[in-house]
């Protein structure tokens, strides 16, 4: 079936007699495994008599040669997969296979992506990237602290030069443009934290996606933003430039030396604030955060710091 796709991703139209050619197949089969694509993938494709078959848009897959053809530096190894699960549970099955670290995951889809809190991540195919870079960390926790905000700049500048000027941060691992969520930020370690473990640093950006019914909060995408389609595969190479440059500094200089960064491209800083944990809610004034990448609060006049995967952070009513 996807050899199929692949055969029609250029968008122009295909003989049904042509399609069964190259595949080996006949024609009714060849109308079978359009049908399938069409409903498993979401996709759409145009039937015209005494022309065949043509995608409504075409597609650029993804590649790895395309990948490292278009990253300046040495490419960290990449695994494409057409579908899969979720890009940071292969990346830590890979890993207990024995795959040596550093190395990323991407796939056109996923049937079980997920975001912070145990939240679906909509992973419609070949639209988006979903994204996961694996690392060994060998330094102890000082080189955790702040790392989920650090591949947050990473990804920012990423988007930004794509041309989305407005992109900007929201604690503790969203990119939002004009208060719509872009892209967000995954990090899943396995292996003793204080010594010897591995960290897997996932990223989902909203690519190409115009349409997603399922999506259940404000949302945006570089299409939308930009006008105009973009390719993945730079797209690609040039987060992990940029994750290449922020993870160096990082293990080199600690996140201290990053927090001004982040706290310039946060975009509620100074802003009102509710922070819910569960049940629980405070509300505050953000002050920014700490050299650990902590939230800091103004809550009732007195400075108060908060960390933790399970908050959430929401623009008051009245801010």
């Amino acid at each position: 079936m996807l050899t199929l796709l692949k055969l029609l991703k250029d968008g122009r139209f295909h003989s049904g007699q042509a399609l069964g050619a190259a595949l080996g197949v006949s024609r009714s089969a060849v109308w079978k495994q359009l049908q399938q694509l069409e409903a498993e993938f979401g996709l759409v494709i145009h039937k015209v008599r005494g022309r065949g078959y043509q995608l409504a848009n075409p597609l650029v897959l993804l590649s790895e040669l395309e990948i490292a053809a278009a990253t300046p530096s040495a490419s960290w190894p990449v695994h494409v997969y057409d579908s899969i699960d979720s890009t940071n549970a292969e990346a830590l099955r890979l890993v207990g296979k024995g795959v040596v670290a550093p190395f990323i995951v991407v796939a056109e889809r996923q049937t079980a992506g997920r975001g912070r809190r145990g939240r679906q991540w909509v992973s419609p195919f070949a639209e988006n990237i979903y994204y996961s870079l694996l690392l060994r960390i060998d330094g102890g926790m000082r080189q955790l602290e702040g790392l989920s905000l650090v591949v947050g700049l990473a990804v920012l500048q990423a988007l930004r030069e794509l041309g989305i000027a407005g992109a900007g941060l929201k604690w503790p691992n969203d990119v939002l443009v004009d208060n719509k969520k872009i892209a967000g930020i995954l990090l899943e370690l396995v292996g003793d934290p204080a010594d010897v473990c591995h960290v897997v640093l996932g990223v989902g950006i909203n690519v190409n996606m115009q349409v997603a019914d399922q999506v259940d909060q404000l949302w945006t995408s570089a299409r939308l933003e930009t006008g105009r389609s973009i390719d993945r595969n730079q797209l690609i190479a040039s987060l992990g430039e940029k994750l290449r440059f922020y993870l160096e500094w990082h293990q080199s200089s600690g996140f201290a030396a990053i927090q001004a960064e982040w706290e310039q491209n946060h975009l509620w800083q100074g802003r009102k604030v509710a922070l819910v944990a569960g049940v629980n809610q405070v509300e505050g004034i953000v002050l920014g955060i700490d050299q650990q990448g902590a939230l800091r609060l103004q809550v009732d006049g007195v400075e108060k710091v908060f960390s933790g995967g399970e908050l959430s952070l929401r623009l008051r009513d009245d801010a």
